[in-house]
């Protein structure tokens, strides 16, 4: 097993990069994770598997984790999507140079959906596939499917306390971010399907310590201060439908968060040599760390291949 841990100069600061796999010959996949700071290195178990099939990259993104312990709240200028889609790209090219690679595969959750986009929009010649789970599409329609589906669910299952919490606070989009909290904890509360809407956590990893998830709590807190606002700007159709790469949306088909409907609409409208659309039934935002072994097995059949032949 090779593993490196290391802190690498992007955007003016050095920020954290996790690189892990049983091959170096294999194809690389770099994570770039939700949240906004939501660093995902905790939850690094779920993908050991991963390990013998990609060298896996975690990358606590400005603002996040182990990125944040160092820098603090002097990363606070650069908290902009611009600028951590620039730090994206840099991170791509320091691996391709570090690891030996013509291209590597992106993967984005949620958030960080949002910066992969963005990311092989502006740079396609550095990634053999990109793969969208949790998939964001456009803020306003988002929430607006979201807090529409919420309340149905409400009604159904009768539970006034819902009901009358979401009617009080009404539709998106909300100038108090507070409100968005109300529709998520409902949101959690009452969903339904096969598996949790949150993500499963079974203890942290080797070299991982208490101290060290009390800064991703401090960094998720940093980054929505900074970034909220900015995140109901997003609207990923406008940069286009055209892409050079395979696309891959990977989604669970009872996602409280980035519902499966706006994904599917743009899904539909891209452009792309391969692209394809994978449903995780009865799973909700966090397929990949709920259900790691089956969303590896789709990689594997689907993007792996592609991707040896691009590296």
């Amino acid at each position: 097993m090779a593993e490196e841990g290391l802190y690498v100069p992007i955007g003016g600061i050095r920020q954290w990069i996790q690189i892990r796999g049983e091959d170096r010959a294999n194809p690389v996949l770099l994570y770039v994770h939700g949240g906004p700071g939501a660093s995902a290195l905790a939850l690094s178990w779920a993908w050991q598997p991963w390990e013998k099939y990609f060298t896996v990259v975690q990358w606590d993104q400005r603002g996040a984790g182990r990125t944040y312990r160092l820098n603090g709240d002097a990363e606070a200028p650069g908290m902009t999507i611009d600028q951590m889609t620039k730090d994206g790209i840099e991170v791509a090219e320091y691996l391709r140079a570090h690891l030996h690679k013509e291209k590597i595969v992106l993967l984005g959750h949620s958030w960080g959906s949002i910066l992969g986009i963005n990311m092989v929009r502006r740079r396609p010649d550095l990634f053999s596939a990109y793969v969208g789970t949790g998939q964001f599409v456009e803020a306003e329609r988002n929430e607006a499917y979201n807090y529409a589906h919420v309340l149905a669910q409400a009604k159904a299952a009768r539970n006034d306390a819902a009901i009358a919490a979401l009617t009080k606070i009404g539709p998106p989009p909300y100038d108090d971010l507070s409100k968005l909290g109300i529709e998520r904890e409902w949101a959690d509360r009452l969903a339904s399907g096969g598996d949790s809407a949150v993500p499963h956590i079974r203890g942290l990893p080797p070299g991982m310590s208490s101290e060290d998830v009390d800064y991703i709590r401090l960094g998720m807190n940093f980054t929505r201060q900074h970034l909220g606002r900015e995140m109901w700007t997003v609207d990923l159709p406008s940069l286009g439908f055209d892409f050079s790469m395979p696309i891959f949306f990977f989604e669970g088909t009872e996602d409280q968060m980035t519902p499966i409907e706006p994904a599917e609409q743009y899904f539909a409208s891209i452009k792309a040599p391969h692209k394809e659309f994978v449903r995780f039934k009865g799973d909700h935002h966090f397929v990949h760390f709920n259900r790691p072994d089956e969303f590896l097995t789709e990689l594997v059949n689907r993007v792996r291949p592609l991707a040896v032949g691009a590296q």
